[in-house]
C-alpha cells in the first residue's frame, strides 16, 4: 500500500509538472502589481494637498492626490523602484521603495515644503502592516561574527523574547518566550521547513536550510501569529528568496568554512520580461578549529555542506513556476584522548580528568524537493492569487558511539599560598564510563497544499475613508514514513564496582534497544479574513481574523485553532506609533520526537500541546531631531501563555528527551522591548531586552524545593521549565572611524541569566532546583572595505576591479574569555553520590574572514 502510494505521488508530481509546459499557450495579461497608498500634505500647515503628481521613475506608472490629499498608485511588483511626488510651489521629492510582493501594499505619506523655505521633506512609511512582526533584510545580518555559520544563530540578536539555548554559539536552535526548539515554524517561499532530530550536542550541528546569501528579506513573530501559519506554540520565521533581475555573485572563505553564490535572470532576445531567474549557492563548514578550543581533546573532523537552489519560472505575466531544491550532508567524526576540567571555589577546588579510547562518528544527510504554481491574474478589482504547492523531505541519520571512558575526580590544592597548588590532595572517585550508541533514522514527509487569497475593496459612505477586505485560505496533506532503529547501552564503574552494584551479576547502568516503524497522515486547513479601514478622523485599523484545523489520522485528534489580530495607528496624534492585540490558540500536535518515550516506546494516543496566548504592544517610530535626522524604531510587547497537555521533557545539550506523556500544565508570562535605529548615521544597531518567567507542574507530582542550607523540604506549586531564563540582553552595535567609513567596526553582546536542570534520574519530584551560571559572551569584529566598484574611475587597474566589492574581516570570538556552560557530564560514586561536571563551551577564537561581491 505504501508503494503504491509514493508512486501516485510521484506520478502527480510529474503530471503537475507536465501541465505547466502548457501554460504558456495561456492569453498573456499585464505583470503582477502591488499598491503604494498614502497622503500628500503640506509639512508647515499640514493641510492635504489635491493635485500632487506621484509617478515611478522611468515608467507609465502615475496618478494624482484627490481633494483629501490621499492617493493610490498601483505599481510593478517584485522590483526596486523610485517613487518621485511633485506640485507645482513645491519642492520635488523622491522615495526608493524596497521590492513588494504580487497583491501587497505599503503606506507612504508625504509632506512637501515650499520651494521658498528651507524646510525639508518629510517622508514616513507606514508600519501599521509590519506591527508585530520584525522584519529585515539580510545586508546587516551578514556582518554579524557568527561561529555557527547558521543564519539562525543570529536571531537572539534581532528578535524579541528570543535566546540561544544551552548549545550556545555552537548551535543555532533558539528558545522564543519559554519554548523549546521543536517549537518554532520555519517557512521558505512558502515551504515548511524540517531538520535533523538526532542531533545531541551543539558539534554535531550542520548547516541549516536558510542560506543567508539567497535570502531576499524575512518576518518574524514571537507570538500571537495569524491563522495562515502553521501548528506550533512558540514563533515563526518567515524566509522570502530573491527574484533577481542582474547577474550577481558572491564568494567569501574563513577560517571556520566558506560559501559561494550565483544569481541572475534570462530572458528571449527581444523581450525585456525577465522570463527565468535562478540563485545557487554552496556551503561548506569546518569547525575544528573553534572546537578544539573544548576542554575535551582529541580529533575533531566536522565536515558539513550544502548545496541549493531556487529557481522561477514567467510562462506569462500570470503563471509562475517555482523549483527548490536542497542536498545537505553531515559528518561529524571525533576521536577524544583526554580531558581535563576543573571547578569548584576558592577553598574546595575539584578535577575531572579522563582519558578515552573508541570514537564517535554521526552522519545526517537531508533532502528537500519543493515545486510551485502560482496563478496571479490582474485585474483592477478584486484582486486574486492562487498558489499550489507540492515538496519532499527526506533525512536519514544515524549515529554511532563507541567510547570508553576511565575518569578520576579528585580535590586540588587550591590555597594561593601553599607550595602544593594545583597538586592532587585527595581522590574522590574513580570509574569507567563506557557508552555505545548504534542508533538509525529515516525519515519521509511528503506534503501537497493549495492556498490563495482575494483582496475585496469596500467603498465607505465617507469619502475620506477607505478599506478592504483580504481573505486567504488553504488545504494541505502530508505524509510522514518514519524508520527508527534504537541500539544504546551505557555502563558504569566505580572503584571497581559496575553501577548500579548487585552482587550477584553484573549490571548496565543503562540499556535501551527498540526499533519503530510509523506511518501517518495528516490534514490542516485555515480561512482567514484581513480587513483594513482607514479614516482621517479614525485612524488606521487593521483586524485579522482565522481559524485554523488540524487532524492527525495516528491518535485521531481533531483540533480548532481561532485566532484574532488588532493593529491600530492613529493618524492625527502627531506620532507615528501603533498599537497591536492578539489573541488565539494554538495547538502542536506532536512530531516523531515528542511520541517517543524514554524507554523508546511510541505513545500513539499522545494528544497535542496546547496553549492560550495573549500579546499587547506598540510599535513607534521616531527622530532625534538635530541630534540625528534618522528614524529610530521602538518595539514592546507583554504576553502570556496559559499551557496544557504538555509534553515534560529535559534538555541536554540541545538534545530533548521528552517523557512521551502529556503529564504536564504551564504557563509563561514576560515582557520584550526592542529599539533600534542608526545610531551612528549610515550604520544602523539595534538593542534587545527579554523579562521571562515559564513554569510547570507535572500531573500526580508533588513538587518539594530545599534551600540551600535547608535540612527539610518545602512543597511548591509549580517549577521552572527548562527554558525560564529569566532574563536576555543582547545588542549589535556598528561604528566606523569618523573619516574613514571603509574601516568599520561589528559588536555582538549577549547576557542571560542561567538555564535550570535537576538531578540525573531524579527530576521530576525534586525538579530543575539547579542553575547554571549566567550565560554571557561578547563578539567583536573589523572590517575594512578592499574595494568598492564607486572607485572605478580613480583606479581603473585595481587588482580587484573585477569585483564589486570585497571585504577583510578579522573577528574574535568570545572576546572575555567566558567559561559558559552547554550541560553537565555526571559522575556517580559507589556511595549514589552525583557530581555535576560542567561542559564548557568554546573559548576565545580568531577568525578571518574574506568576501567578494561580483
Amino acid at each position: 500500500m505504501q508503494d503504491k502510494l509514493q508512486s501516485m505521488l510521484r506520478k502527480l508530481l510529474f503530471f503537475l509538472l507536465i501541465a505547466c509546459g502548457f501554460l504558456p499557450l495561456l492569453s498573456a495579461q499585464s505583470p503582477a502589481r502591488a499598491y503604494v497608498t498614502g497622503i500628500v500634505t503640506d509639512v508647515i500647515s499640514g493641510a492635504p494637498i489635491e493635485f500632487a503628481t506621484l509617478y515611478i521613475q522611468d515608467s507609465f506608472f502615475v496618478t494624482e492626490t484627490a481633494e483629501n490629499g490621499r492617493y493610490r498608485l498601483e505599481v510593478p511588483a517584485e522590483k526596486s523602484l523610485e517613487l518621485v511626488v511633485t506640485r507645482i510651489g513645491y519642492k520635488e521629492v523622491s522615495v526608493s521603495i524596497a521590492p513588494m510582493p504580487a497583491r501587497s501594499s505599503r503606506q507612504i505619506d508625504v509632506s512637501l515644503a515650499p520651494v521658498d523655505s528651507e524646510i525639508e521633506v518629510v517622508v514616513r512609511e507606514s508600519k501599521l502592516e509590519e506591527a508585530g512582526m520584525v522584519r529585515e533584510t539580510v545586508e546587516q545580518l551578514k556582518l554579524i561574527p557568527s561561529t555557527s555559520g547558521n543564519f539562525e544563530s543570529l536571531l537572539p540578536s534581532i528578535a524579541l523574547g528570543t535566546s540561544s539555548g544551552t548549545g550556545g554559539e555552537l548551535s543555532s536552535q533558539y528558545n522564543v518566550r519559554g519554548g523549546n526548539y521543536d517549537e518554532n515554524l520555519v517557512y521558505v517561499n512558502d515551504f515548511e521547513i524540517y531538520r535533523p532530530q538526532l542531533v545531541r550536542a551543539g558539534q554535531q550541528e550542520g548547516l541549516s536550510f536558510p542560506n543567508i546569501d539567497l535570502i531576499r528579506d524575512l518576518s518574524f513573530s514571537s507570538g500571537g501569529f495569524e491563522a495562515r501559519y502553521g501548528d506550533k506554540l512558540s514563533s515563526v520565521l518567515d524566509i522570502k528568496y530573491k527574484r533577481p533581475d542582474t547577474l550577481r555573485a558572491s564568494l567569501s572563505g574563513s577560517l571556520l568554512g566558506a560559501s559561494a553564490h550565483l544569481e541572475g535572470s534570462w530572458a528571449p532576445t527581444g523581450d525585456e520580461t525577465r522570463k527565468l531567474r535562478y540563485l545557487f549557492g554552496a556551503r561548506y563548514k569546518t569547525t575544528r578549529y573553534l572546537l578544539g578550543s573544548l576542554d575535551v581533546k582529541g580529533e575533531y573532523v566536522p565536515d558539513f555542506s550544502d548545496i541549493q537552489t531556487y529557481i522561477t519560472y514567467d510562462f506569462n505575466p500570470d503563471w509562475q513556476l517555482g523549483l527548490m531544491g536542497n542536498y545537505n550532508r553531515s559528518v561529524y567524526s571525533f576521536v577524544p584522548t583526554e580531558r581535563s576540567t576543573a571547578l569548584g571555589l576558592i577553598n574546595y577546588a575539584l578535577e575531572l580528568y579522563s582519558v578515552f579510547e573508541g570514537q564517535e562518528v554521526d552522519d545526517f544527510t537531508t533532502g528537500m524537493g519543493g515545486v510551485s504554481l502560482t496563478y496571479i491574474p490582474d485585474r483592477n478589482r478584486n484582486p486574486l492569487f492562487l498558489k499550489w504547492l507540492a515538496s519532499t523531505y527526506t533525512s536519514n541519520e544515524n549515529e554511532r558511539f563507541d567510547i570508553l571512558g576511565y575518569y578520576s575526580l579528585r580535590e586540588i590544592e587550591s590555597g594561593l599560598g601553599s607550595d602544593n597548588l594545583g597538586e592532587v590532595l585527595s581522590e574522590l572517585g574513580n570509574g569507567i564510563q563506557h557508552l555505545n550508541v548504534r542508533n538509525f533514522l529515516d525519515i519521509n514527509v511528503i506534503n501537497l497544499e493549495h492556498k490563495g487569497g482575494l483582496e475585496l475593496d469596500i467603498d465607505p459612505a465617507d469619502q475620506s475613508a477607505s478599506g478592504s477586505h483580504f481573505l486567504q485560505w488553504s488545504v494541505k496533506w502530508q505524509r510522514e514514513d518514519i524508520q527508527d532503529k534504537i541500539k544504546e547501552w551505557e555502563r558504569l564503574d566505580s572503584a571497581g564496582y559496575s553501577l548500579p552494584y548487585d552482587p550477584s551479576q553484573v549490571l548496565l547502568y543503562n540499556v535501551l534497544r527498540t526499533s519503530n516503524s510509523l506511518s501517518s497522515n495528516r490534514f490542516s486547513a485555515y480561512f482567514q479574513d484581513t480587513y483594513t479601514l482607514r479614516r482621517e478622523d479614525a485612524g488606521e485599523w487593521r483586524i485579522s481574523a482565522g481559524l485554523r484545523a488540524s487532524y492527525w489520522d495516528l491518535n485521531r485528534e481533531l483540533l480548532f485553532s481561532p485566532r484574532v489580530q488588532l493593529l491600530y495607528k492613529p493618524l492625527r496624534s502627531g506620532r507615528d506609533i501603533s498599537y497591536r492585540l492578539a489573541g488565539g490558540l494554538y495547538m502542536q500536535p506532536p512530531f516523531y520526537r515528542e511520541l517517543r518515550g524514554p524507554d523508546g516506546s511510541i505513545n500513539r494516543d499522545l494528544k497535542a500541546q496546547k496553549s492560550l496566548h495573549v500579546v499587547g504592544g506598540l510599535t513607534w517610530d521616531f527622530y532625534l531631531g538635530r541630534l540625528n535626522p534618522k528614524k529610530f524604531r521602538f518595539i514592546t510587547e507583554a504576553y502570556y501563555k496559559t499551557l496544557w497537555d504538555l509534553v515534560a521533557y529535559d534538555i541536554e545539550n540541545v538534545r530533548i528527551r521528552y517523557s512521551g506523556l502529556n503529564d504536564a500544565t504551564g504557563y509563561a508570562l514576560g515582557l520584550d522591548l526592542r529599539i533600534n535605529g542608526e545610531f551612528v548615521p549610515g550604520a544602523e544597531s539595534w538593542v534587545n531586552l527579554s523579562l521571562l518567567r515559564t513554569r510547570e507542574s507535572l500531573t500526580g507530582v508533588q513538587h518539594l524545593q530545599r534551600e540551600v542550607g535547608q535540612e527539610n523540604a518545602t512543597e511548591v506549586k509549580d517549577v521552572p521549565r527548562p527554558t525560564d531564563r529569566f532574563f536576555t540582553l543582547s545588542m549589535f552595535f556598528q561604528d566606523y572611524l569618523p573619516k574613514n567609513e571603509n574601516f568599520k567596526m561589528h559588536l555582538n553582546l549577549t547576557v542571560g541569566s542561567g538555564l535550570p536542570f535537576g538531578l540525573q534520574g531524579n527530576n521530576r519530584i525534586y525538579r530543575n532546583t539547579y542553575r547554571f551560571s549566567p550565560y554571557h559572551r561578547v563578539d567583536i569584529g573589523f572590517s575594512f572595505a578592499l574595494w568598492d566598484e564607486s572607485r572605478k574611475k580613480s583606479k581603473p587597474d585595481h587588482w580587484l576591479s573585477f569585483s564589486r566589492n570585497a571585504w577583510m574581516s578579522l573577528e574574535v570570538f568570545n572576546l572575555m574569555q567566558v567559561q559558559n556552560e552547554a550541560g553537565n557530564t555526571w559522575i556517580k560514586t559507589v556511595f549514589n553520590q552525583q557530581y555535576a561536571i560542567p561542559n564548557y563551551l568554546t573559548s576565545r577564537r580568531l577568525n578571518l574572514r574574506l568576501r567578494l561581491d561580483f
